[in-house]
C-alpha cells in the first residue's frame, strides 16, 4: 500500500526548554480555512458565515480545547502548578499524602479554682453549637485562668469568632468558665493546593534525622496541626529570636506547634530529634521507647511551645462610588479572611511570620476590578497603630476575626 502523507496548515504545539507553547486560535482558524481551501481545489470563500467557515470555526474550537488540555496536563508535571490528583501523585513520590479535613483550632481561656486539672479532650461548645475538644492537659494556676488550645470536631473552615467559645459542655469540678479572646485558626475540608505544596517542599528533609528540616516536616504531618516553627540555638549562650525576642537556652532545640494531640506531637519530634539538646517550651509530654527496648522502657520528656494566639487588625480604605456592590463591606472582609487563611491559593499567615499588606490587594481588587479603587490597606497588632506590615514572634500564631477588619469608603 502506498504511503499517504497528510499535511496541514494548522500550527502545531511545540516544546522547548521554556516549556510548552500552543498556537493562537486565530492562527488555528486560518490554518483550517487554508486546509479546506486546498481540499476544494482553491478559490473557496473564507467567509465565516459560509458552511465551510462554520466548519473551520468548529474545528478551531475543538483543536483549541485540545491544546488547552495538553498545556494544562504538561503544567501539572510541575509541582509549582500541580493540583488535585496530579498533585497527589507528585506527593506519592515523596511518600506523603494530602492531609484530610481538620477542624478549626482556637485558643480559649479557661477560668476556675486554682489547681483544677482540665484534662485533654475536655469539651466546650461555641455559640453555633459546635463542640471543641481540648488538645492537652492543663492546670489552672494562681491567676485563676489558663489558656488552652481547643479544636472543632466538625471538620472544615468553620469560623470561631471572638467570644464564641463560651460554654462548658461537659462539666469538670473546679472549671467554671471559658471564652476565646482571639478568633480561631480556620480548619479546612481538605489540605489546600498551596499548603500541600508547602509541606511537600519541607518533606524533602523528612526522611533525614538530626536536622531541623526533618523535625519540621514530621511535625507538620501530624493530624490536626495547623502550623509549626522549628529553630535552634547552637551556641553556648542564651540568645533571643524573633519579633518577641523569645529566649533560647544554650544548645537548645525549639519547636512551636499549633493544633494536634500532645502524644502525636511529642512522638513526631522524638522520631527526628537530634541526640542530646535541651528543649524549650511551655508544653511537655513523656515519650516511651517501647520499640527498641524491653521493660522497663526508657522515657523521654519532650518539650515544645504552644504559641499564643494574637489578634490581627486590618484597615481597608476604598474610594466611594455608586457602582460599588451593596455588600462591599462584607465582600472585602471575606476577601481579606480568604487571603489571611490561605484559601485564595496563596500562603496563609504563619507562626513567626511577617504579614505584608500587599498580599491582600489582589483579593480586594478582584471583587470588582472596574469599580473597586483601593486607597490603602494597613495592618495592626493592637487595633491602634496601623502599618503596611505586621510581624509575629516564634511563639505567636496570628489570628483574624471578621469584626477586626475595618472597611472605610471615602
Amino acid at each position: 500500500m502506498a504511503e499517504v502523507t497528510v499535511s496541514t496548515a494548522v500550527p502545531s504545539v511545540t516544546f522547548s526548554d521554556t516549556g510548552i507553547a500552543v498556537p493562537d486560535e486565530i492562527d488555528i482558524l486560518n490554518g483550517r480555512l487554508t486546509d479546506l481551501d486546498t481540499a476544494m481545489g482553491g478559490g473557496m470563500s473564507k467567509s465565516l458565515t459560509t458552511p465551510q467557515g462554520q466548519i473551520a470555526m468548529s474545528d478551531t474550537a475543538i483543536i483549541g480545547d485540545k491544546n488547552d488540555n495538553l498545556a494544562w496536563l504538561v503544567n501539572q508535571i510541575n509541582p509549582d502548578f500541580a493540583e488535585g490528583r496530579m498533585q497527589d501523585a507528585i506527593g506519592q513520590i515523596y511518600f506523603i499524602d494530602r492531609i484530610a479535613a481538620i477542624g478549626t483550632t482556637v485558643t480559649a481561656t479557661a477560668t476556675g479554682l486554682v489547681g483544677t486539672v482540665i484534662p485533654a479532650n475536655s469539651i466546650a461548645q461555641d455559640a453555633s453549637g459546635y463542640l471543641y475538644y481540648s488538645l492537652a492537659d492543663a492546670v489552672i494556676p494562681a491567676s485563676g485562668a489558663v489558656d488552652i488550645v481547643f479544636q472543632n470536631q466538625a471538620a472544615g473552615p468553620i469560623a470561631c469568632p471572638i467570644g464564641a467559645l463560651n460554654t462548658i459542655y461537659r462539666a469538670i469540678s473546679g472549671w467554671s468558665g471559658i471564652t476565646n479572646v482571639t478568633a480561631g485558626v480556620l480548619g479546612n475540608e481538605v489540605e489546600s493546593r498551596a499548603n500541600f505544596e508547602y509541606r511537600r517542599k519541607q518533606s524533602v528533609a523528612g526522611n533525614a534525622n538530626n536536622q531541623l528540616g526533618a523535625v519540621y516536616a514530621n511535625v507538620l504531618a501530624v493530624p490536626g496541626v495547623t502550623d509549626a516553627y522549628v529553630t535552634q540555638n547552637n551556641t553556648g549562650l542564651t540568645v533571643e529570636k524573633g519579633f518577641t525576642d523569645f529566649e533560647l537556652e544554650p544548645h537548645s532545640l525549639y519547636v512551636s506547634v499549633y493544633g494536634g494531640a500532645s502524644a502525636d506531637i511529642a512522638k513526631a519530634i522524638w522520631q527526628k530529634l537530634p541526640p542530646g539538646p535541651s528543649m524549650v517550651g511551655n508544653t511537655s509530654y513523656t515519650v516511651v521507647d517501647d520499640v527498641n527496648y524491653v521493660q522497663p522502657y526508657p522515657e523521654y520528656e519532650i518539650k515544645w511551645q504552644t504559641p499564643s494566639a494574637v489578634s490581627v487588625y486590618f484597615k481597608v480604605e476604598l474610594a466611594n462610588n455608586n457602582a460599588l456592590p451593596g455588600d462591599i463591606v462584607n465582600r472585602v472582609r471575606t476577601a481579606v479572611l480568604s487571603a489571611f487563611n490561605g484559601e485564595d491559593g496563596g500562603t496563609r499567615a504563619r507562626i513567626g511570620s511577617t504579614i505584608y499588606a500587599g498580599r491582600y490587594y489582589a483579593g480586594v481588587q478582584a471583587i470588582d476590578s472596574d469599580n473597586v479603587d483601593i486607597f490603602s490597606i494597613t495592618i495592626s497588632r493592637d487595633g491602634t497603630t496601623y502599618q503596611t506590615s505586621a510581624s509575629f514572634g516564634i511563639d505567636e500564631v496570628p489570628t483574624l476575626d471578621a469584626t477586626n477588619i475595618s472597611v472605610t469608603l471615602a
